[in-house]
């Protein structure tokens, strides 16, 4: 009994967060649409705000699990570098085509997760360690198979990864299909609760707590169907973050990296293979850099030497933003997602109010120091 009200706490506490940070996200939008004088909101630079948030969500989805078994990754920004150099030298220089240059660059993020989650499970490297040194010499591969020169990219299919979009009636129909995926998690969410007793369940209030997200979604096709349709890079990010989200919540796999970064050992003496699992998630994050390389390549037309510098500060940071915790165990993909969203926020709205670099960068850096510091007060206080 004491498990399951402790269950339902935690639930209403992650709710609570969630609505916290939507709040958040809104006061930001109003602040910049009015300081700059009413475009913020407008679809072609929402369009925009969304293409942004595309490549550091899916680095936040799989940095966000690594994060939750207690380790991190700093070395995401050169893999994806490298990753979308690998693609541009196999689709330009040698000529393999679209298919066998896209899983190259997967392949390439997969054995670099491998080799750095080798090393942090099986050596018993520190992950902070580890991906320190691999920032610093996969940033060196980089340079060196471009020779510190862009590779540019004329392949239109390639290309149309990242910068095209898909009709509006395409983009209603997805709307009534996550409409429908929302009322179905509604109600496996009543039938939670009424089988594992977390409470008295009220039909009425589950139904209209499911009419926001349902609002959001068809403000969101209205929106982008307004200017040019749903681009495509955000429909591979909703397809990673529902495959995140299914991993974290109803998989094996996704019990055991919360059971790890809550308490390893714990996690270790009731049977579960910490090191095979930890290795694991370095693998996925690392071919979800590789999808993440794919869609910036694409849209920026190139390969260059500084593609993806910076990357896994903007990920760790949406990652704790959205209420992960870096000591391990505690974090959501939707926080994760939303966390992305703030920081593309954040880096648009001060582009358009011509906010100098140096002062958006002391700016994020305040604001994600003062995410871990809020992090920490509540966990001395639980």
């Amino acid at each position: 009994m004491n498990e399951a009200k402790e269950q339902g706490f935690k639930i209403q506490t992650s709710a609570l967060r969630a609505y916290t940070m939507i709040a958040a996200l809104g006061l930001i939008w109003i602040y910049f649409h009015w300081a700059t004088g009413s475009i913020f909101l407008m679809p072609r630079n929402l369009s925009n705000l969304m293409l942004q948030t595309s490549v550091t969500g899916i680095l936040a989805v799989g940095m966000l699990m690594l994060i939750v078994s207690g380790n991190i990754d700093l070395s995401v920004g050169s893999v994806l570098g490298l990753a979308g150099a690998i693609a541009a030298i196999c689709l330009t220089n040698l000529g393999y085509g679209l298919l066998p240059s896209i899983l190259a660059a997967i392949a390439v993020g997969v054995l670099i997760g491998v080799v750095q989650g080798t090393l942090t499970a099986y050596f018993n490297i520190p992950a902070f360690i580890v991906t320190l040194g691999g920032l610093l010499a996969w940033r060196g591969a980089v340079k060196g198979i471009t020779k510190s020169e862009t590779i540019p990219i004329a392949d239109q299919t390639f290309k149309s990864i990242g910068q095209s979009y898909i009709s509006p009636n395409i983009g209603w129909i997805l709307a009534a299909a996550a409409i429908l995926f929302v009322l179905f998690n509604t109600f496996r969410r009543i039938k939670t609760i009424k089988e594992f007793g977390l409470g008295e369940v009220n039909l009425t209030k589950e139904v209209l707590k499911s009419l926001l997200p349902i609002g959001v979604i068809i403000i969101f096709i209205y929106e982008m169907n307004a200017y040019a349709g749903v681009p495509i890079p955000v429909l591979i990010l909703l397809a990673v973050a529902l495959l995140g989200y299914f991993i974290t919540n109803n998989t094996t796999f996704g019990r055991y990296l919360y059971a790890i970064g809550g308490n390893a050992d714990a996690a270790r003496l009731s049977g579960i293979n910490n090191k095979l699992n930890i290795l694991k998630v370095f693998a996925l994050l690392g071919a979800l850099t590789g999808v993440a390389s794919i869609i910036f390549t694409a849209r920026v037309g190139s390969a260059a030497p500084d593609a993806g510098v910076l990357k896994e500060l903007d990920a760790i940071a949406a990652c704790v933003i959205g209420g992960a915790s870096l000591m391990g165990g505690r974090g959501t993909i939707f926080g994760a997602c939303l966390g992305a969203l703030i920081m593309a926020s954040l880096d648009n709205g001060m582009s358009l109010l011509n906010v100098r670099d140096f002062m958006q960068e002391i700016i994020k850096g305040s604001i994600l120091v003062a995410a871990v510091g809020l992090d920490m007060v509540g966990r001395k206080q639980n």
